[in-house]
């Protein structure tokens, strides 16, 4: 039974300026919210300016319009902020999603009613070094992933776990994905797949030669390092944004993150599993479904 929040009066909507329809959508939420009493609607752009107004602290819920990718976004920029999101599918895929295309008026009722529950997933922060210096940090939805660049030869990725020396990893790259992350890259790459609320850092391989082939999963209190070791390009990928070079000895550190993405959810907690085959058995993207 979902847990009855305060009634949401500031809301924003988000949706991505490349989804087709995002912006007539928008405007169409807009219209509905206002109509239905909501003090204070705002349509946001999808630009730099975006996070300064999130962390002003004046929403209540932001709903974002789009595909997976715009609800990773949307969790790196919430997250810390505490701002729950309501994810409505306008992409391919939508696994992370919780309302389908022209199915929103359906659940608004219950949204205005705060006839909800939050989900809450765990994040990973993640940080570059060069030589002792950062050159970079990063708050992680989805994966981390540290890998090969346009050399179609295997790296050496030598893995520390809480400081001990785990494995060095001869392979096209390591990543390193929370249990959000365990339905996108780590899954193609063989990993298990993990319920949402786990809090575990997964470890998985991609395409190993003679070394550790399996998914290690980790507690979310341990701290991972992951140090490069090629005479050839090598780069850094997180929630598959564009991927950041790399040199040999550059290392990227992995743990759990002080914050928290909150998904808001109308179906009941079992929606996972009673929404795993269907994705399983046919991937939009494609074109094609069996």
């Amino acid at each position: 039974m979902a847990i009855l929040y305060p009634p949401p009066k500031n809301i924003a909507i988000v949706a991505h300026p490349q989804t087709p329809n995002g912006t007539s959508e928008a405007s169409r939420i807009n219209s509905y919210l206002k109509h239905n009493g909501v003090e204070n609607v705002v349509t946001l752009l999808y630009n730099e300016k975006l996070r300064g107004k999130v962390e002003a602290g004046k929403f209540d819920v932001l709903i974002t319009l789009g595909g997976d990718g715009t609800m990773l976004r949307m969790g790196h920029i919430c997250a810390p902020c505490g701002l729950p999101i309501l994810g409505i599918n306008l992409g391919h895929f939508g696994f992370l999603m919780e309302v389908r295309e022209n199915q929103w008026m359906d659940v608004f009722p219950r949204l205005l009613k705060g006839d909800y529950w939050l989900e809450r997933r765990m994040m990973l922060s993640a940080e570059h070094f060069r030589q002792g210096n950062s050159l970079g940090k990063w708050e992680v939805l989805n994966e981390v992933v540290v890998g090969r660049g346009k050399t179609v030869r295997p790296i050496h990725l030598i893995t520390h776990v809480d400081g001990r020396f785990l494995t060095t990893y001869v392979a096209d790259a390591l990543i390193a994905a929370t249990a959000t992350g365990s339905t996108a890259y780590a899954m193609a790459a063989g990993g298990p797949i993990l319920p949402p609320e786990l809090r575990n850092i997964l470890l998985v391989p991609v395409a190993p030669h003679l070394s550790i082939d399996r998914a290690i999963m980790l507690s979310e209190g341990s701290n991972v390092s992951i140090t490069v070791e090629t005479n050839h390009q090598a780069l850094v990928c997180i929630d598959g944004q564009t991927p950041i070079d790399m040199e040999n000895n550059d290392q990227v550190t992995v743990h759990a993150s002080d914050h928290t993405a909150q998904f808001v959810r109308f179906q009941d907690p079992g929606y996972f599993y009673r929404n795993l085959t269907p994705h399983m058995n046919q991937n939009p993207s494609t074109g094609t479904t069996r």
